[in-house]
């Protein structure tokens, strides 16, 4: 049995189980607050879909690392440690950025002024999804 592909399949797999409970926390807060609100629902679907991207890093490396390691650049038990890590710290920040997006939809709901500067705190969160994507090209090169 060959285990070479283990660590590209961690990093897509944890990249999207994380965007997936993301989504769904964000999601089930965005149901809620356009039940509160006559117009305007379209913003609480955009704010729960931001945990969605960070699927992206892990598809992106799932790819590049299983490159890697059919190339022989990259040896599967590192590619093992790298998914699991990089996947991880991906996984974490998408739900993480879920529940701030929920919290977002709350502050929004209570004061509509709130909205854009919500994303500022969301977009912090997928930075560190970015870095531990960029790290882990860092180590595949």
């Amino acid at each position: 049995m060959d285990f070479s592909l283990v660590g590209p399949a961690l990093s897509l797999g944890l990249g999207c189980i994380g965007s997936s409970i993301g989504c769904w926390i964000a999601g089930e807060a965005s149901h809620a607050a356009m039940s509160r609100v006559e117009e305007g629902q379209g913003k609480f679907i955009a704010m729960s879909a931001a945990p969605a991207s960070q699927s992206i890093y892990g598809f992106i490396l799932m790819l590049l690392m299983a490159n890697a390691i059919k190339a022989g650049t990259l040896s599967p038990i590192n590619g093992m440690a790298i998914g699991a890590f990089s996947g991880l710290a991906i996984m974490l920040s998408s739900i993480f950025q879920g529940k701030v997006c929920a919290s977002g939809m709350q502050a929004t709901l209570k004061q509509p002024s709130v909205y854009g500067k919500c994303f500022a705190a969301i977009g912090i969160i997928e930075s560190f999804s970015l870095f531990a994507f960029v790290f882990a090209l860092l180590l595949l090169g």
